[in-house]
């Protein structure tokens, strides 16, 4: 567990656990940052279907018009292009729209783009295609500036380079979104924080003091996956002062994953007493049946009762503490990462690929990742 003193590596279990159980293979290591509603990677897939459908299944004919107006250099329409974003299929379809792109946008400049945002939907295109070297170099490209002129464009890239691992490059992705004045909203907050914490090092620690300064000057308000993942990330760094100053701004105190982390920041800061009487407070509360219990993760548990081992008063009210816990339901075995990753029950259904086989054309490929294997 990385908040104990580095004995030991944290445990992955499944995005949704409940108590006691064991994390299936099935579930395991599952974790999500923005929701379908974010992305809308469903409705893009959903929208190939019907876009494919009107060519009778058969994108050759199109793709073929496309190449010889690229020739002539013709006018390339609007309907043009987002019906060639809807049919790219493979990788060499995607350098076609690639070069399509670079045409549109050569004619119309930023002016057409008011009217229709493409840039989220080539992100799209090339997250459900696994294809982040196209999506690296088109945002990146000042040749392509005004194209990906909203946040989507920047939330969908770096979340696929997330799931496939590669933080560093997500972090380059997040500070040319800074350097192009795409202004950050809660889902920027949140992805900036989560790149943080799997970089675990230094200077993103201080990343996250810098993020956090700057809301604050702005005024933006910040979501609470945002802020635990602050908190997260200075106790892998083992700056505890520095994670009990960010749990402190945290206002929404009922939720499972402060809790949990508030026990964590307690225990690191040696204050075994408060340890025991957050724990021994969450055992009287009378939870309604219809409200959810705060459940503390049994490997968070685990690391409370080997620090208190050697205090035979404080190790025996734990025990008794951890059998009422455990009694009402309030222990469960997802992990603290897990917890992290967990999108809370009031958003809508995690950014996942529909499965395309279900309605007759090409599967999305499964994406490799570091973070769901993790």
């Amino acid at each position: 567990m990385w908040f104990c003193s580095g004995r030991a590596t944290l445990s992955s279990g499944p995005a949704g656990c409940h108590h006691r159980d064991r994390p299936s293979e099935a579930f395991r290591g599952k974790r999500y940052l923005l929701t379908e509603e974010d992305t809308k990677l469903q409705e893009f897939q959903q929208m190939k279907v019907v876009i494919r459908n009107e060519v009778h299944g058969n994108k050759d004919p199109y793709f073929k018009s496309i190449k010889e107006k690229l020739k002539k250099n013709e006018i390339i329409l609007k309907t043009e292009l987002k019906n060639l974003l809807h049919l790219c299929q493979t990788s060499s379809d995607v350098e076609l729209a690639r070069e399509v792109i670079y045409r549109y946008h050569e004619q119309n400049g930023i002016t057409a783009l008011h009217n229709f945002k493409f840039g989220p939907l080539f992100m799209r295109l090339c997250y459900e295609l696994d294809l982040e070297r196209p999506a690296v170099e088109l945002i990146k490209d000042q040749n392509l500036r005004g194209f990906f002129s909203e946040s989507t464009s920047f939330h969908i890239l770096m979340t696929m380079l997330f799931k496939k691992g590669h933080f560093e490059s997500a972090l380059e992705v997040l500070v040319e979104m800074k350097e192009q004045s795409i202004p950050f909203s809660k889902e920027t907050y949140l992805i900036a924080f989560a790149i943080c914490y799997k970089l675990d090092n230094l200077e993103s620690c201080k990343i996250c003091e810098k993020l956090l300064e700057e809301a604050q000057l702005k005024g933006d308000t910040l979501p609470l996956r945002a802020y635990c993942f602050a908190v997260a990330t200075a106790l892998k760094q083992n700056n505890v002062s520095q994670a009990k100053s960010y749990c402190s701004r945290i206002l929404k105190t009922e939720s499972r994953l402060y809790n949990n982390l508030k026990v964590l920041v307690q225990l690191r800061s040696g204050l075994l007493e408060e340890v025991i009487r957050t724990l021994e407070a969450a055992v009287k509360v009378d939870t309604p049946p219809f409200v959810k219990k705060i459940e503390f993760s049994e490997e968070v548990l685990a690391a409370v009762r080997e620090e208190m081992e050697e205090n035979a008063y404080l190790s025996a009210r734990l025990t008794d503490i951890h059998m009422k816990l455990q009694a009402s339901g309030r222990i469960t075995m997802c992990t603290l990462e897990d917890m992290l990753f967990q999108i809370p029950s009031s958003k809508k259904i995690p950014a996942k690929l529909f499965n395309q086989k279900l309605l007759g054309c090409q599967a999305a490929k499964p994406l490799r990742s570091n973070l769901l294997s993790e």
